[in-house]
C-alpha cells in the first residue's frame, strides 16, 4: 500500500520537514542534498515532504553574480529528477529555489540567461511542477539579489487536501495566511530561512510563535520547514515546527534531530465552527473592514 492509498483510508496525512544545510553557491552538492532528503521522506512514507527556503542555492550571497550562479528555473533537470523520483506515489515536494527568468541562456537546460531573479517554491508531485511561488515579501539583504514575487500565493489541490505556500517573512503579514484560508487552505507550508536571534529566557522564537497565531486565526494546519547549518557566520532559528489548526505546537526539532515525521488530520482544517454560535471565517465583519477608522 502507498502512503497515499494509506491516507485515503485514514485521512491522515503524514508530512516530513528535513532542516537542511545547503551551501552558499553550490548547486550540485544542493540538488543531491534536496534529492537524498526526498528520498528519506519517501522512505517513511510520506506524502508531503517540506524543505527549506533557497534549498538549492544556499541564502548569505556575497554578490548578484553569485546568486546568479545558482539560478534555475522550473524546466531544470532536477525538477525532472524529483517528478521520477515520486513517480507511482501521491506525494507531494514543497521547497525553495533561487529561481531566474528563462532569458536566453536556458536553451532547455533549466538554467538562466536574464537578470531577474526571484526566492521561489516549487510544488512538485508525479505530474511534474505544479506551480512556482515567487516571494512576495523580501527580508533585508534580500532586496539587494531578489525581485519580488507580484502574483497572490497559491493553494493547490492535492490526494491530500488543499495546500497554500509562503515563503519566511510572508508569514508575518496576516493578510498572507488569511488570504490562503478564505481560498480554501487545509494546510499552509512555508520554506523559511529564520536567522537566529535573542530569545527571552522561556520564549519560543517570535516567527514560531507567529505562526502559531496565524495557524489559531485560520483555522488551519501551518507546517514550517527552517535551515540548518552556519553559512558565513549566519546561525539560524532552526525553528522547524508543525502546529495545529488551534495553533499548538505538535511537534518541532529539537537538536541533534533535523527532521520532523508528523500525522495530520487536514480535514479538521474545514470545520471552522469555534461554539454553536461561532464560525472563524463567517463571523468576519468584510463591510467594516473596508472601512477607513475614524481619527479622534
Amino acid at each position: 500500500m502507498t502512503a497515499s492509498s494509506a491516507a485515503g483510508q485514514t485521512g491522515v496525512t503524514r508530512v516530513v520537514c528535513e532542516q537542511l544545510a545547503p551551501r552558499v553557491g553550490d548547486l550540485a552538492h544542493n540538488k543531491e542534498l534536496a534529492r537524498d532528503a526526498v528520498r528519506r521522506a519517501l522512505a517513511d512514507r510520506a506524502d508531503v515532504v517540506v524543505l527549506p527556503e533557497l534549498t538549492t542555492s544556499g541564502y548569505v550571497f556575497a554578490s548578484s553574480e553569485e546568486a546568479r550562479h545558482t539560478a534555475i528555473t522550473a524546466t531544470d533537470p532536477f525538477f525532472d529528477d524529483l517528478t521520477a523520483m515520486l513517480s507511482g506515489t501521491d506525494t507531494v515536494v514543497v521547497l525553495g529555489f533561487c529561481e531566474g527568468e528563462s532569458g536566453d541562456g536556458g536553451g532547455g537546460t533549466g538554467r538562466t540567461g536574464g537578470d531577474m531573479l526571484y526566492n521561489s517554491a516549487a510544488v512538485v508531485d508525479a505530474s511534474g511542477v505544479r506551480t512556482v511561488y515567487r516571494k512576495t515579501h523580501l527580508w533585508d539583504r534580500e532586496t539587494l539579489f531578489f525581485t519580488p514575487g507580484d502574483q497572490a500565493p497559491p493553494v493547490v489541490t492535492t490526494a491530500h487536501g488543499r495546500i497554500g505556500v509562503l515563503i519566511c517573512y510572508d508569514l508575518e503579514f496576516p493578510e498572507m495566511p488569511r488570504r490562503l484560508a478564505l481560498a480554501g487552505a487545509d494546510l499552509i507550508v512555508v520554506p523559511t530561512n529564520w536567522p537566529l536571534t535573542d530569545v527571552p529566557a522561556g520564549e519560543r522564537p517570535a516567527e514560531i510563535t507567529q505562526a502559531q497565531a496565524a495557524a489559531r486565526a485560520n483555522g488551519l494546519y501551518i507546517v514550517c520547514a527552517d535551515r540548518g547549518g552556519t553559512e558565513r557566520g549566519q546561525e539560524w532559528t532552526r525553528g522547524t515546527a508543525v502546529i495545529n489548526q488551534y495553533g499548538w505546537l505538535t511537534a518541532a526539532v529539537t537538536c541533534p534531530e533535523q527532521r520532523i515525521v508528523s500525522d495530520l488530520f487536514l480535514h479538521l482544517s474545514r470545520e471552522k465552527a469555534l461554539s454553536p454560535h461561532n464560525d472563524l471565517l463567517g463571523d468576519r465583519r468584510s463591510d467594516i473592514y473596508v472601512q477607513e477608522s475614524p481619527v479622534l
